[in-house]
């Protein structure tokens, strides 16, 4: 069997997504962002330039990703934190050069700060600081930004 594959849908400002995906009403992508495939970006989400999201991720509506954020596959941004709250949304606030580990989950209303990293399947329940990378369920510290990068060598 030949390989089935999604199709580039070219956006404004040098952005792709990778159909199928889901980009809600009101939303906004800078410039030089890739959405990946199955991803839900929901209403008035504000995202910012050379963002990556990967296949699968789901985004809430009115969610807020600054520049040069990764979404991990399969991460989920949630917005209401006493489902079903009927439109009262406590929002997610993901600051500059965040990285959020595939199969993530971020609970309603926590900010994530900048370069903060969230482990691959690990849920934020509480707003994390900038520079630090926590995981585990519920997240907890594991160590500076610093000390992740110089574990990951040459890789990037």
């Amino acid at each position: 069997m030949e390989g089935l594959s999604g199709t580039k849908v070219e956006l404004e400002n040098g952005s792709v997504a990778w159909w199928p995906c889901h980009l809600g009403t009101g939303s906004e992508i800078g410039a030089n962002c890739s959405i990946g495939a199955l991803s839900h970006i929901g209403r008035f989400v504000l995202i910012g330039d050379n963002c990556r999201l990967q296949g699968g991720c789901y985004i809430s509506d009115e969610s807020v990703l600054d520049d040069d954020v990764f979404i991990g596959p399969n991460a989920t941004i949630l917005n209401d934190r006493h489902p079903p709250s009927k439109g009262m949304w406590s929002p997610v606030e993901i600051g500059r050069g965040a990285v959020i580990g595939g199969g993530a989950t971020v609970v309603a209303g926590i900010t994530i700060g900048e370069r903060a990293v969230l482990a691959a399947g690990a849920t934020a329940t509480t707003s994390i600081p900038a520079g630090e990378v926590w995981g585990g369920v519920p997240a907890k510290f594991l160590m500076s930004r610093e000390q992740y990068e110089s574990g990951r060598g040459n890789n990037g």
